[in-house]
C-alpha cells in the first residue's frame, strides 16, 4: 500500500485531512438504496436501483482525502465587493483578476485563496489532483482545480476559489470541506480509436451485464480502493 503524508507546517493537529469514506455527504447517508423500497425487479426487468448503489459515484465521494476550511470566514460586502475576516490565522490572500480574467469561474474580483497549512508528500513517481469534494458542494464557494507533483514539491499547496454568488454574506465555518486530494500514478498514455476487435469485446461485456438484475457492475468489473 502506498503512503501520503500530511503535515502541519504549524504542529497544529485539530480538523487534520481525513479519508474522503469518512466524510460522506448527508444527501447520500439519507438516499435510500431502492426507487421503491425494496430489493425487487419493476416491469420488464427493470431495477428501481438509485444512485445510492451506482459504484461510479461511490468510488468519486470516496476516492482521497478531505482538507477542511481551517477557521470562521465571515464574507460581507464591502464598497460593492465581497469582504473577508478571520481570526489571528493568515488563511486567505487574494489573486488579481487580471491573473486569470478569461477564465470561466471569473465573477468580477479578485481571486481569494485558501492558505493551506497542511504539506503532502507522496511517493517517487506519483502527483496529487486537488478539486472540490465530489457530489458533495456547498452553497458558499468552489475551489479551482489543480495538479500538483507532490513527489518532488513537498510544501504546502494553497486553493484559490471563487465564491458561488458574489453578493452572498455569511460565515464559511471552520471544518468546512475545501478540496479533495486524488494521489494518482504519472503515466504516459497514446490515445487510440477502438475498431472491431474493440466493438466485439464490448459486446460481449454488455452481455455479461445483462445476466443480472442488481449490482451488473459491481458484481462483474468493480476493484475496491483503499484510502485509510
Amino acid at each position: 500500500m502506498k503512503e501520503i503524508t500530511f503535515t502541519n507546517k504549524y504542529g497544529f493537529d485539530f480538523l487534520s485531512p481525513q479519508p474522503a469514506t469518512k466524510v460522506l455527504p448527508e444527501w447520500y447517508k439519507k438516499q435510500n438504496e431502492y426507487t421503491t423500497g425494496e430489493k425487487k425487479p419493476e416491469e420488464k426487468g427493470s431495477t428501481p436501483s438509485t444512485v445510492k448503489k451506482c459504484m461510479p459515484v461511490f468510488d468519486a465521494l470516496t476516492s482521497g482525502y478531505i482538507l477542511f476550511t481551517p477557521v470562521d470566514v465571515y464574507v460581507s460586502q464591502k464598497d460593492g465587493m465581497p469582504y473577508y475576516q478571520w481570526s489571528s490565522q493568515d488563511v486567505i490572500s487574494f489573486h488579481p483578476l487580471a491573473q486569470a480574467d478569461n477564465h470561466p469561474a471569473k465573477n468580477g474580483f479578485p481571486y481569494p485563496k485558501w492558505i493551506n497549512s497542511w504539506a503532502i508528500k507522496t511517493p517517487k513517481g506519483y502527483s496529487t489532483l486537488f478539486i472540490p469534494p465530489m457530489h458533495n458542494p456547498n452553497n458558499m464557494f468552489t475551489v479551482l482545480e489543480g495538479v500538483v507533483d507532490t513527489d518532488t514539491f513537498t510544501d504546502v499547496v494553497n486553493f484559490p476559489f471563487v465564491l458561488k454568488d458574489p453578493s452572498w454574506e455569511g460565515m464559511i465555518p471552520a471544518g468546512t470541506p475545501m478540496v479533495q486530494v486524488i494521489p494518482f500514478k504519472r503515466d504516459e498514455w497514446k490515445m487510440k480509436i477502438g475498431g472491431e476487435k474493440e466493438i466485439k469485446e464490448n459486446m460481449k461485456l454488455v452481455g455479461k451485464l445483462q445476466t443480472l438484475f442488481f449490482n451488473r457492475y459491481k458484481t462483474y468489473f468493480w476493484s475496491r480502493k483503499e484510502y485509510k
